[in-house]
């Protein structure tokens, strides 16, 4: 199955993606139901990768040692990374642009240097 995923560079071309798969009853699967659940792994795929390599950082483990404090250190780093996206969506609809355009790491860094600013918080 083949289909063209929008273009987001601006260019005004779109990147064409072949899936292979091995259900081959069509009623089963629709090509599009296809094409979408395939869309919304490399959404999640990214989201873990931004997790494990610009939140944590490139080759840490996990500081606690506890299956409970285990648990609360990865609900911490996914409630930074919700937030971290809500600000990116909102900054997108204030500006008017597509979400997928502004980088995450470079959120990252704005938002870590905001927060290591002292004038930032009063006392």
């Amino acid at each position: 199955m083949e289909y063209t995923v929008p273009d987001r560079d601006g260019n005004g071309n779109g990147e064409l993606i072949r899936l292979i798969t091995t259900i081959t009853d069509p009623t089963a699967a629709p090509a599009a139901a296809l094409a979408e659940s395939y869309h919304q792994r490399w959404e999640h795929e990214t989201a873990n990768g931004q997790i494990k390599t610009v939140l944590r950082g490139p080759g840490r483990v996990l500081r606690s040692k506890s299956p409970d404090m285990v648990r609360q250190e990865l609900y911490g780093y996914l409630l930074t990374h919700y937030a971290i996206s809500a600000l990116i969506c909102r900054a997108a609809t204030e500006a008017d642009i597509d979400p997928d355009r502004v980088k995450f790491t470079r959120t990252v860094r704005i938002v870590r240097r905001r927060f290591a600013d002292p004038a930032a918080f009063s006392p």
